[in-house]
C-alpha cells in the first residue's frame, strides 16, 4: 500500500486531487469574506449594520486567507512550471488581486479607530475593493485557462508568455468572472443570514435569493458556451506516460472544441458533478426564501465546491493550455516536481493538514452564535 500510494502516476494524480481541494478550500472559506466586502454597500445602511456583517467575519478571515496561501505554495512546490507562468503571465492580473488583498486588511485595522463617518464610508468601499476584485479576477483567470493561454516554451523549458492584461479581460474571461463573482456574493449572503441578525441578515437573503439563480443561470450559459467550444478544448494526442519525466515537450496536444466535455461523456457520473452547480445554487435560493439559514450556507457552499470541481474535471490532465503552441501545455504527467518531493510533502500534508482542520473546526466551535446590534454595542471598541 505505501509503494503504491508513492508510485509516481499516483503522486501527481494525489496532488492535482489536492490542489483542487486546497482551491475549493479557500474559496469555501475565504470566498464569504469576499462576499460579505461585496454585500457590505448594499445590506448594510448605517454604521451600527455595517459592523454588524464585518463582525461576522472579523475574527476568521485571517484564518480564511490560510488556504490561499496554502494554495499558492502548493502550486509551487509541486507544479512549478503551473507556478511560474501563472503568476508571470498573470502578473498584473495578480498585482490588481494583491493591491486588493492588501487593502482589506488594512479596512479592518484602521477602519473604527475613528468615529468619522467619512473615515468609515471610505474604509467601507476599500472592503469593497477588496473582496470584489479577486472575485472578479479568480474568475477571469479560470476563463483565459480554459481558452488557453498564449506562451510557449524554449528548449531548455524556459516559459515565454506572450500575452497581456488587456487580452486576459476578454469578453469570454469577463463572462467567468461573472459567474465567480455571482458565486461568492451568493456565499457571502449565505454566511451573514446563517451569522448577522436582525436588517443585516433579512437583507443578505433578498440579496442571496436573487443572486444564488444568476449564479445557475450563469454556469448553464457558461455550459452552453463550452458545448459550442467557445471556451476552447484542448486534448493529448500522444501516449500519456505517468510516471515519465516532467517535461512538457514530449507530448502532442491538439486544440479541440468539445474536449473539455470528453472526460464527462467518457465517465457519465461525473455529470452529476455540474448538474449541482445548477441545482446547489437554486436549493440555496430556496433556503433563502425559505429561511432555512444552515442548509442555505451548506447548499451554497457545495455549489462553490462543484463548480471549481467541474472545471478541473473537465480539464484534466491539462493543467495549463497554451493557445499559442498546444504542444507546450502544462498536464498532470509533465509538469510537476520530482517523485521524492511530491512524497516528501504528501508526508507532511498527511501530518499537519489534519491538524489545520481540527484547529479552524474548534475555531468556529469557539466563535458560533450570531451577531447582532446588541452585542456590537456592548462590545463598543473592541469589535471592528
Amino acid at each position: 500500500m505505501i509503494d503504491f500510494l508513492f508510485d509516481y502516476q499516483t503522486l501527481r494524480v494525489i496532488w492535482w486531487i489536492l490542489l483542487g481541494v486546497l482551491l475549493i478550500g479557500f474559496a469555501a472559506t475565504d470566498g464569504f469574506d469576499m462576499g460579505i466586502g461585496v454585500l457590505l454597500p448594499f445590506v448594510a445602511k448605517t454604521d451600527a449594520e455595517r459592523r454588524v456583517a464585518i463582525n461576522t467575519i472579523g475574527p476568521v478571515w485571517e484564518g480564511n486567507q490560510v488556504w490561499f496561501i496554502l494554495g499558492g505554495g502548493s502550486i509551487f512546490a509541486a507544479w512549478p512550471a503551473l507556478y511560474a507562468l501563472s503568476f508571470s503571465g498573470f502578473y498584473l492580473a495578480m498585482f490588481l488581486v494583491l493591491l486588493a488583498l492588501i487593502l482589506r486588511p488594512v479596512a479592518f485595522k484602521y477602519r473604527s479607530k475613528r468615529p468619522d463617518p467619512a473615515w468609515r464610508t471610505r474604509w467601507d468601499w476599500a472592503l469593497f475593493i477588496g473582496g470584489a476584485v479577486p472575485a472578479l479576477i479568480f474568475g477571469v483567470a479560470v476563463g483565459n485557462t480554459l481558452q488557453g493561454v498564449p506562451f510557449h516554451l524554449t528548449p531548455d523549458l524556459r516559459p515565454v508568455y506572450e500575452g497581456s492584461l488587456f487580452g486576459l479581460l476578454n469578453p469570454l474571461a469577463l463572462y467567468c468572472g461573472l459567474v465567480s463573482l455571482a458565486m461568492l456574493v451568493t456565499h457571502g449572503a449565505a454566511w451573514l443570514s446563517f451569522k448577522a441578525e436582525g436588517t443585516v441578515a433579512d437583507r443578505a437573503r433578498a440579496v442571496g435569493a436573487r443572486s444564488a439563480v444568476i449564479t445557475a443561470v450563469l454556469f448553464a450559459g457558461g455550459g452552453v458556451l463550452v458545448w459550442l467550444g467557445l471556451l476552447g478544448g484542448y486534448r493529448v494526442t500522444s501516449p500519456i506516460v505517468w510516471d515519465g519525466p516532467s517535461n512538457p515537450l514530449l507530448k502532442t496536444v491538439v486544440a479541440d472544441g468539445g474536449a473539455w466535455l470528453a472526460n464527462f461523456h467518457a465517465h457519465p457520473l461525473l455529470w452529476i458533478v455540474p448538474a449541482l452547480c445548477v441545482a446547489a445554487p437554486l436549493l440555496a435560493a430556496i433556503g433563502f426564501r425559505a429561511g432555512l439559514e444552515g442548509w442555505t450556507f451548506i447548499a451554497s457552499k457545495l455549489g462553490v465546491a462543484m463548480i471549481i470541481a467541474t472545471v478541473g474535471l473537465a480539464m484534466f490532465p491539462i493543467l495549463l493550455p497554451s493557445s499559442s503552441n498546444p504542444g507546450h501545455s502544462l498536464a498532470v504527467f509533465d509538469a510537476s516536481s520530482s517523485r521524492a518531493t511530491l512524497r516528501n510533502m504528501l508526508i507532511a500534508t498527511v501530518i499537519f493538514l489534519p491538524l489545520i482542520l481540527a484547529y479552524t473546526a474548534w475555531v468556529y466551535s469557539v466563535l458560533w452564535g450570531k451577531v447582532g446590534e446588541k452585542g456590537i454595542e456592548k462590545a463598543g471598541s473592541s469589535a471592528y
